[in-house]
């Protein structure tokens, strides 16, 4: 939970000291060489938590075979706890949720062989309104240690800032008091420091950053993901929006010490199997924790597959401990690089559009060693290709292509090919295409054929096209016209795709896949029909039944509720009037 150090401050309370002393100076041990892994409640459930939400999504990371993967650490977020403190001024469990205490949620987390996450915050109260470490943080720290604590995350909610001095220094001074409180305890506890999300974008926000890695292990430097309630559109804009404020913080990041942009929403509903593939191929490019939060007990099978993806995780776990950078942009892409140990690259080819598009850069873009092959590991498909130093994909829109790049060459492996669909006429859903399809491996294609598919209701001029041989770096192409029915009121995407077939010599028998976006948007006749078309949902239907968020018309498909609808006094088919606006 995030917001800015304005917002939240309590300008003129009385601190522990009238003015903050220098913080702790002895560094922070580096308790998590590699990224943190594991589940965190707050994303999916918010305060919606008891004991046996924590410990049935601890046995699942158990039986889903994630926490053999890595994801050890189970954190249990705000709201665990009563609103005051005891006579004695140590914190309480809420004997409702959790009526065996923490200690007890330690206890079975250990059994299991994960370890034990809490949260509290560095103000008066945290995000909440529960009560906070401010004047406490000593007390506190003694506690979670003699709890077995092994992981702490520490927001920054409702921190007093005393007229005349900074937010900055009072932050260093609170979180740097927790820091030498949890090394005097002598038990080992990872240290999550959320200082800094309240100070994302503000002059001081990098100074925040640098010393957060001094006393802690790893930092939250900006806007919390969406909830599980959130729209799709929603989602999606808060998995770019994270993504967007973390990439640019390599330099602020070491080994050890980790940029956190925050939880992983797959398993979540209304988010597509392209997004949250695209969202743990970034997090373990940029080499960002990887916490889920969603219910692990209900999860489909692809969420489960995309966090358990060993080879993703490697990227994410890897020993060099670094961020990967931007090494190329584009319009609505992205191209990631990230070394590591062995001296392969991680590339990532990230579409942040709505559209289809081939994304193509370089060995050499991407800081690999001067040579004449490479071998791409495609970490989602698990197809190995093999290329002279071009790395291209057609990536779906939202999507993110993801290799593992390893200079050198191996017998029998097909080369690195991509289909490019050009627009070069037509508009709405009548259209004419260039499909190219290029080569970019060392072995030449014969007998390439390509075929072309396109929804019910739509025309091609032709189906399959024989495009013959295609040289090593070169490419065929055909020209393809597309016409569809006529679109209904709002932004439609069609999809059309293209299939090569191919063989390359040794290697055997091949073949590419590549898709073109058809956008057509035609407005509505009327303000009535634009508002008509959103549906109803209900509040009290479980996440995975759908949408239940009350909605609010900005393009994100979000929907009134009926409960929202029946208080209001509205029937279907009745006139709305709101903002002096007037609907359906």
């Amino acid at each position: 939970m995030a917001a800015t150090a304005a917002a939240l401050a309590l300008g003129g309370l009385a601190g522990p000291s009238a003015a903050p002393a220098a913080a702790a100076t002895t560094p922070y041990p580096n308790l998590t060489p590699t990224p943190p892994m594991g589940w965190n409640n707050w994303s999916y459930y918010g305060c919606d938590i008891s004991e046996e939400t924590v410990l049935a999504n601890a046995r699942a990371l158990v039986s889903s075979g994630l926490a053999a993967k890595g994801y050890d650490t189970v954190t249990t977020d705000d709201c665990w706890m009563t609103h005051t403190r005891d006579a004695d001024g140590n914190l309480v469990p809420d004997p409702t949720r959790f009526p065996h205490g923490m200690a007890y949620v330690g206890e079975q987390l250990h059994a299991m062989g994960l370890k034990f996450g809490i949260y509290e915050d560095a103000g008066t109260a945290t995000c909440g309104g529960y009560p906070g470490s401010y004047g406490h943080i000593k007390q506190d720290a003694d506690l979670f240690a003699k709890w077995k604590v092994d992981y702490l995350k520490l927001d920054g909610c409702n921190v007093p800032v005393p007229t005349g001095q900074s937010a900055d220094d009072v932050y260093h001074k609170i979180y740097g008091d927790m820091s030498q409180a949890l090394l005097d305890t002598g038990r080992p506890i990872v240290y999550s420091v959320s200082a800094p999300a309240y100070f994302e974008g503000e002059k001081d926000w990098h100074h925040v950053i640098s010393w957060s890695a001094e006393v802690g292990n790893l930092w939250r430097e900006g806007a919390d993901v969406a909830m599980e309630s959130s729209s799709a559109r929603g989602k999606w804009a808060s998995i770019k929006y994270n993504y967007g404020y973390n990439v640019p913080l390599a330099d602020l990041q070491s080994p050890g010490r980790w940029n956190d942009p925050d939880f992983l929403l797959a398993g979540q509903s209304r988010i597509t199997g392209d997004e949250i593939r695209s969202q743990m191929s970034l997090w373990s490019v940029m080499a960002a924790p990887l916490i889920s939060s969603t219910d692990l007990t209900k999860a489909s099978p692809e969420a489960l597959d995309v966090l358990g993806n060993k080879d993703v995780i490697a990227v994410d776990q890897d020993a060099k401990g670094l961020q990967g950078r931007i090494v190329q942009q584009g319009d609505g892409y992205d191209v990631l690089s990230k070394p590591l140990a062995n001296g392969d690259r991680a590339v990532a080819l990230f579409n942040s559009s709505d559209e289809a598009q081939t994304i193509t850069t370089t060995a050499a873009k991407a800081g690999l060693p001067a040579g004449s092959s490479y071998l791409l590991k495609d970490l989602w498909s698990k197809r190995t290709t093999q290329t002279t130093g071009t790395i291209a994909a057609n990536v779906p829109a939202h999507a993110t292509v993801l290799y593992r790049v390893h200079a050198g060459t191996a017998h029998r492996v097909q080369p690195a090919t991509a289909i490019t669909w050009t627009r070069t006429g037509g508009e709405g859903a009548s259209s004419t295409w260039k499909v190219a399809l290029a080569d970019h491996g060392p072995t030449g294609l014969t007998g390439a054929q390509l075929r072309i598919s396109a929804p019910e209701g739509w025309r091609l001029s032709t189906s399959k096209v024989s495009l013959g041989k295609v040289r090593p770096g070169g490419s065929a192409t055909a020209t393809i016209t597309a016409k569809g029915p006529d679109a209904e009121p709002g932004t439609t995407v069609t999809t059309l795709t293209a299939t090569a077939r191919y063989r390359a010599g040794g290697a055997g028998d091949g073949s590419v896949s590549g898709r073109a976006s058809i956008v057509t948007e035609v407005p509505y006749p009327s303000l009535d029909a634009a508002f008509n078309n959103v549906g109803v949902t209900n509040e009290a239907a479980p996440p995975a039944e759908g949408n239940y968020t009350t909605g609010n018309f900005d393009g994100g498909g979000d929907s009134y509720s009926a409960q929202a609808l029946a208080a209001a006094g509205v029937t279907p088919g009745a006139k709305v009037s709101k903002d002096g606006v007037t609907w359906t």
